[in-house]
């Protein structure tokens, strides 16, 4: 690898003392050449290089649409939330704008490069100054922009600033590496205090044992939602900076070490109906020919079969790179039913209840 390093520098020294020799010569040309033999480009070079402008217009368009046509695939699908519509509206009113004004302004600089290459004799018209145009493409740009970022902070405001509804759940996700544990608060609809100070033997979550409203929390490592209610999010961080992504519901927060953020949606599609649908069946369908190839190829390199992967499942990942294996923190979120949702939930041990058999 030193050998490479090394060899690379050479290279590139030798290349820094070309490009110096060149700029030498085109700085003494003057003096030991003509304007005949001088490296200035004369009508043929302008001809071809205005050609050249015009098909690479046309090379990026077709590479534009290509990629358009081909990888909209990828796109995530309809969001499960109800504050998703609004996020995927602003999201894609931006990428319409932006569109719109690079085609035109590519294919006007092109086209304009091409139409208009120079030739000798020929002066180039020019204003040294023109109020109106000055005006005309200052404040179109001004208002446009100006409504995209009020548009996008009335959304922002929407989605952020959310009132509490009377059954709002309430539950933290602490984050720690490389995983994640949720809390649910209890009948009292109330989390406990918690620190990391008190993070000791089967307290893996720091709760305040002195707090009686801590006794009725109930702490899992998958996290279950109820369609159509709203989850109001407390999250806290054990060690480093990491980010709460959940994609397919358009929501993202950083947990941050020292304090509490908070983050709110409901929930509007289910695990089993985002199964159901068209977009999800075509994602398995692809996913489980990809991954049956490369079974074929563990099995036959000797490393055995991998993990079956039959279903889709909603995850929480962490969005900020915290570490070495920042790829693998995730949770698995269920979206179901409240009657779904109140049998899991009545079947999960309240931290009272653990600490007791824990000091067993």
């Amino acid at each position: 690898m030193t050998g490479l390093l090394a060899l690379i520098v050479v290279i590139l020294f030798v290349v820094t003392l070309w490009q110096m020799s060149k700029i030498f010569k085109l700085s003494q040309f003057n003096k030991k050449t003509n304007s005949e033999t001088a490296q200035v480009a004369d009508d043929k070079d302008n001809r071809i290089n205005g050609k050249l402008m015009l098909w690479f217009a046309v090379v990026f368009y077709f590479i534009m649409a290509y990629c358009f046509i081909n990888y909209s695939k990828f796109y995530l699908p309809e969001a499960s939330s109800e504050h998703g519509a609004d996020y995927d509206n602003l999201l894609f009113i931006s990428l319409a704008l932006i569109m719109f004004v690079q085609v035109i302004t590519q294919a006007l600089l092109h086209y304009f490069a091409y139409r208009y290459s120079g030739k000798k004799g020929q002066k180039a018209l020019f204003y040294a100054d023109n109020d109106k145009l000055e005006f005309i493409w200052t404040i179109i740009p001004v208002i446009v922009l100006a409504g995209l970022i009020i548009y996008g902070l009335f959304t922002w405001s929407d989605i952020m600033n959310f009132e509490e509804d009377e059954d709002a759940i309430v539950v933290e996700l602490y984050a720690k590496r490389f995983g994640w544990q949720a809390r649910y608060a209890g009948e009292d609809n109330t989390l406990g205090n918690a620190n990391v100070r008190f993070i000791e033997g089967a307290n893996t979550v720091g709760v305040d044992e002195s707090d009686a409203d801590a006794m009725d929390d109930k702490i899992t490592t998958e996290l279950h939602l109820p369609v159509g209610r709203q989850v109001i999010f407390k999250l806290r961080s054990q060690d480093v900076l990491h980010s709460a992504y959940m994609p397919h519901f358009r929501a993202q927060m950083n947990v941050v070490p020292g304090m509490i953020t908070q983050f709110s949606f409901t929930p509007s599609k289910t695990t089993a109906e985002i199964r159901d649908t068209d977009y999800m069946k075509d994602k398995m369908a692809t996913i489980k020919d990809i991954r049956k190839e490369k079974n074929k190829q563990s099995i036959a390199a000797g490393d055995g079969p991998i993990d079956a992967y039959d279903e889709f499942d909603y995850y929480l990942l962490c969005n900020k790179i915290c570490g070495a294996s920042h790829y693998n923190m995730q949770m698995k979120i269920v979206v179901e039913t409240q009657e779904e949702y109140d049998a899991w939930m009545s079947e999960q041990k309240t931290f009272g209840s653990s600490l007791a058999t824990a000091q067993e």
